[in-house]
Formats: structure tokens, sequence, C-alpha cells
């Protein structure tokens, strides 16, 4: 605890060291004074997010008070960012995540999807791998992998009981299964937990910082919805959950995973028969669940070739002024307002419940600090502009990436990949982004293809424990090292950048900056 103190205290010295240092050094060639301030501000943030000198949130709210005394943004703009519409979509999509938690929906989801794929060792860590995907694009990676974790340990320490290899059973042979399939299943579920919430623009926040900073950095541009981001994120997701599921069985696995016999299936089906029939609560969160995906993706007109499927949002008079934070709040409070059986409620843990969600479990769940953050850095992306700090860096920056549009996209990959491995991937994306958009205009090329990269590289950490949540819990199960996952992650973390890579040449150019 001491050291984590004295480690706070130099962070956040360090931090108003170079703070003070900006101010009262000369001049730089080019810039102004407000756009100075606004640098050194941007320093003193990165360095307390970076090093962690507090928490991420206190560091977001350092705007609200140091805009207006340096001059650059009165406190009513400042302000103002930290009710941006996006967060309202995040603050919505997880209304919806945690009624789906609270009555378990999503654990039922999650079985019915491995009793689908099958329950052969290898299968079945193909269907954690696609379950927790897919529960990641709808609720938070940390609550997708916590959910699936205590299901994927008990397979294993099933298989480990049943198990006889060379036709004997014995200790050494259960804790070579724990130390195989328990080494591989973990590893894919913290993998695809990472490698799904990129899919949907609420699935992981570094999504909503893209979303928030490019509108705020190119007003002029249109934003990009919840169906075009998909069409980017959802093929990296496609290719990458099927290379890392051969990778870890095939490479990361001490040996071949066919050699195991258990008794997975019948831990999977009696999961499946303890959650019993869908109760009243479940059935309406899974209706609105569909219906929140279905108005999220055909909210805007889908164009393919010359067939247009008009968006819905265009049977009002006003479509402009609807959004996707609209469905998220419209679907959330809709929750919070409907009964979950009538006059007689339902029981929850020897508790009724009278709602499908209540304000006290989205009070003490939400990550508000989260919602703290992204108004930082949307405050941020409004002071490059305000203090002219964006045109200084267009300027300085020119030159910088005269590399292959290739190499350059590949770079940015694997240093915002490795750089995540040891800070916060929204605090990463907050920093870095707002420099690459930036750089992108100095390089006369669309910000997409220098931002959107990034975004997606920035939940691509998998080489160490702090590098994700999902890293951690899956570590805490005693069956990977350091070293192990630390292997692991390195090739993973590389076949990310290289699948970003492609996706940013071949599909940015047809499926974005085309239709926007």
């Amino acid at each position: 605890m001491e050291i984590t103190f004295k480690k706070n205290v130099v962070v956040l010295l360090s931090g108003l060291t170079v703070f003070c240092v900006i101010l009262l050094m000369p001049l730089p060639e080019g810039m102004n004074e407000s756009a100075r301030r606004m640098f050194a501000i941007v320093l003193l943030m990165a360095i307390w997010w970076v090093g962690e000198g507090t928490s991420i949130a206190v560091t977001a709210l350092l705007p609200l008070i140091l805009f207006p005394l340096l001059g650059i943004m009165p406190s009513k703009q400042v302000a103002s960012n930290y009710a941006n519409h996006l967060i309202f979509l995040f603050l919505g999509g997880f209304m919806i995540a945690l009624a789906i938690e609270k009555w378990s929906f999503h654990k039922r989801l999650a079985l019915w999807i491995i009793n689908l794929i099958g329950t052969d060792p290898k299968r079945i860590v193909l269907g954690f791998m696609i379950a927790t995907a897919f529960l990641s694009m709808w609720i938070s990676n940390t609550a997708s992998t916590m959910m699936m974790f205590p299901v994927a340990m008990a397979v294993v320490r099933q298989i480990a009981l049943d198990a006889s290899l060379n036709g004997e059973r014995n200790t050494s042979s259960q804790e070579k299964i724990t130390s195989g399939l328990g080494l591989v299943l973990m590893l894919a579920l913290a993998y695809s937990a990472s490698i799904g919430g990129v899919s949907t623009p609420i699935g992981t926040p570094p999504n909503i910082v893209f979303a928030g900073l490019y509108k705020k950095l190119f007003p002029n541009n249109h934003d990009i919805s919840f169906f075009k981001w998909m069409t980017l994120a959802l093929p990296v997701v496609l290719v990458f959950i099927p290379l890392t599921w051969f990778y870890l069985c095939r490479v990361v696995s001490p040996f071949p995973l066919s050699q195991l016999e258990g008794g997975e299936s019948e831990i999977i089906r009696k999961e499946l028969n303890e959650l019993g029939v869908m109760s009243r609560a479940e059935k309406i969160v899974a209706f609105v669940f569909c219906l929140t995906a279905f108005l999220w993706i055909f909210r805007r007109p889908i164009i393919v070739g010359d067939f247009v499927l008009p968006g819905w949002s265009g049977f009002f008079e006003h479509s402009e002024f609807l959004h996707d934070s609209t469905v998220a709040m419209a679907m959330g409070i809709l929750l919070l307002l409907f009964p979950v059986n009538g006059a007689k409620g339902l029981d929850l843990n020897g508790k009724t419940e009278w709602f499908v969600l209540d304000w006290r479990t989205v009070q003490a769940k939400t990550p508000w600090g989260i919602l703290i953050l992204f108004g930082g850095g949307f405050a941020l992306a409004a002071g490059f502009g305000a203090s002219g700090l964006d045109q200084w860096m267009s300027k300085k920056l020119t030159g910088v990436f005269d590399w292959p549009l290739w190499l350059t996209v590949l770079v940015i990959c694997l240093v915002v990949t490795f750089l995540t491995e040891l800070t916060s991937n929204t605090a990463t994306a907050t920093m870095i982004l707002p420099i690459l958009g930036m750089a992108a205009i100095s390089a006369n090329i669309h910000p997409l293809f220098y931002m959107v990269p990034a975004t997606l590289a920035a939940s691509f950490a998998f080489m160490l424990p702090v590098a994700t949540p999902p890293n951690a819990i899956v570590f805490g199960s005693g069956w990977i090292s350091i070293p192990k996952m630390s292997q692991a992650g390195l090739v993973l973390n590389l076949i990310g950048a290289c699948i970003v890579t492609t996706a940013t040449l071949l599909l940015i150019k047809v499926l974005l900056i085309k239709s926007l």
C-alpha cells in the first residue's frame, strides 16, 4: 500500500511539473498562447492517465476546472461535453445489460450456444468463445467473462475427474488436464470477450470514445451509425475468433484436446436444468433486447448496391433528431417502467421484484466513472479545436506519416496494442485518437484510416493480466502463468494488428467513406 501511495505521488507530481514547464517555456513557433495552455493540459492528463496517479475519472474532470481558468473555453461549454448523447447511448445500453444479467438471460443464452456448438473438448472451447464474444457485443466484457468463468472452471474440473489418460486415473493426469484444457479455456474466455466487444458501438468503451471524438473533431463529417460500425468491426471478429480458437487448441495447448473425454455435456445440461423454464421477466428482457438491436441496426437507410432499405427514422418528420442514444434510453426507461408480473411481482433471490429493472440496481452497478471519462475525452476534443491546438499539430505532423498507408496503419495498431498492455484502453483511446485524427488530416488522408484501427487495436491487448479485466479474471483461476499468457498473447497481438490493418485497407473506403 505504501509503495502504491508513493508511486501515485510521483505520477501526480510529474504531471504537475510537466504542466508548469510547458506553461513557462518559450512559445513554440506557430503556436498561440491558448494552444500552448491546451497542450499543457493534454500532457498533464496523459501522464496522470498512463501512470494511474489517481482515478481516471478524477483526471477526466480536470477540463471543467482548467479550461475556464486558462481561458480556453467557458464552463458551460465544457460541461456540455459531459452530457454528450453518446454517453447516454452507453448508459442506455448498460441499463439493458443490467436487466439481462438481473434475470440471468445472458447465462441461458450462453449455455444454449455452447450446447448447440457441441461438447467435445475442442468444440466446447469454441462454444465458450462464441458465447462470450456474442455476450460482449451487448454487455461489458468484464460481466461476460465473470458469468462464463465459473461454468468453464466446472467443466474443466469435471473432465479432470472423469478423464483416464493411458487407461489410468491419477492425480498427475488431472493436473495435466487443468494445466492444458484449463489454460486453453481460460485464455479463450478472456480473449473472446475482448474480441467480441469491438463488434458494436456499445460493446467496449473505446468504441464510444471514438464515436464522440470523431464527431467533435470533424463536425462536418457524418457520424457512423450502429449498422455502419458493425459492417466494419463484425468481419474482424468473425475472422479473429476462429483464428484464436485454432491457435489456442493447436499451438498453445500442451497436448491434443482430442485425447480428453469427460462429462462436460452433463454439466451444461445440469446448468440449463437449474435455470428452469424461461420466466416472464426473461421473456420481456429477451424481447426488449431483440427490439433494441433491430432499432439500432435499421435506424438509418441500408444501401446495398442499387437497393435501398429505408430506415425507420425516416417515418418521423425530424429524422435527424433521432440517434442510437434515443433508442438506448427509450429501451432502458421502458425496462424501468415495465411491470414484471402485474400486481403479483416475481420472486428473485427471495425478494419480490415489481419491475423488470429498478433504479437501485442502475445506481449501484453503472460505471459512472467511465461515463465521466467519456465526458473528459469529449471535452479534450473540443479543447483541441477551441484553442487552435489541432491546427498547430496538423502542421507539425506533416511528413510524420510519409510511409505507405499499410505500414502506417500497422504501426498504429502495434503501438496502441502494446501501450494498452500497460494502461486503460479507454484512456489510451482518449489520448491518442485526437492526435491521429490531426495526423491524418496533415497527411491528406481520411481520419477514419487512422482512428478506426487505433480504436479496434485498443481492445486487442492479450499479453498481461493487467491489460484488460477479462485477462485479470481468468488469471485468478491459477491455471495460467504470466509467461504462458505473455507467450500466447504476443502472437495474438501481432495477428490482431495484421487483421485490423487488412480490414482497414479493404473495408473502410468501401463500407464507411463512400456511404457517409
